[in-house]
């Protein structure tokens, strides 16, 4: 009797039944990483604003305090947006012919607000406070990137639940190389790095690479510093990974 099937139709036979078991690990896979990546999350990926505001001519090359524009960040959960109002405080003395900025002009001798593209946003179902954050002397950066860099902001980090418990689960890797000086307020711990950066200062290796957005490892001195900044604070650690923190 012939052969009905050909030699390889058994090859053929379990690469089949290889590729049928694979595909739901391959397809969670690419899910996986396609929700992941800047496609999705606009992590790295400048948005358009009405006016192109740069952090790094305002921030740093002039160095504002942050809290002049983000004027709600140490009262509330919000950071706040500049109004027109805010801008028009400085813009109408300097550039005050600038093609770039008359969107502000426009939106200060009409009353309509500017309206800025949200960068960084969390979901409806998660609350973020950034005062208590701030009151705890976490800088900009931590969250939002290397902000003094940007031209054009962009979302520095994708903010994953299991990214935002890295810090409440171990707090005191994040507070410790962020106290710097002692001598200073929590809240203005959060902000000297940008003061000391502008100013040419001499920094720590926990301030530099806060300041470039790079990973760091947190010394054991650094570590003693941040876990007596949990008891100064009275902070709970297993308190800190309650979903409630986050899901009310």
């Amino acid at each position: 009797m012939a052969q009905v099937f050909p030699s390889y139709a058994n090859t053929l036979a379990k690469l089949s039944l290889i590729l049928g078991a694979g595909s739901p690990f391959a397809i969670f896979y690419l899910g996986s990483t396609i929700t992941r990546s800047p496609l999705n999350t606009n992590v790295d990926v400048p948005l358009g604003q009405p006016v192109p505001f740069s952090h790094k001519h305002h921030a740093f090359e002039l160095g504002i305090d942050c809290r002049y524009c983000h004027w709600n960040v140490e009262k509330g959960p919000m950071a706040g947006v500049p109004g027109a109002e805010v801008c028009m405080s400085c813009h109408s003395q300097i550039w005050t012919n600038s093609p770039l900025l008359e969107p502000v002009r426009q939106s200060y001798a009409t009353g309509t607000p500017l309206v800025w593209q949200k960068v960084n946003k969390v979901p409806e179902f998660v609350y973020f406070d950034h005062s208590i954050h701030i009151a705890r002397g976490i800088n900009c950066n931590v969250c939002h990137g290397p902000v003094t860099k940007m031209q054009i902001t962009w979302k520095g980090k994708y903010f994953a639940m299991a990214w935002c418990l890295e810090c409440h689960r171990e707090p005191e890797r994040f507070l410790g190389p962020n106290t710097t000086n002692p001598d200073l307020s929590p809240q203005e711990q959060a902000f000297d790095l940008y003061k000391k950066a502008q100013a040419g200062e001499k920094l720590s290796t926990a301030e530099f690479n806060i300041l470039h957005d790079k990973t760091h490892s947190a010394t054991q001195e650094e570590l003693e510093k941040g876990r007596a900044l949990l008891k100064k604070y009275g902070l709970n650690k297993q308190q800190l990974e309650d979903c409630s923190i986050c899901h009310r």
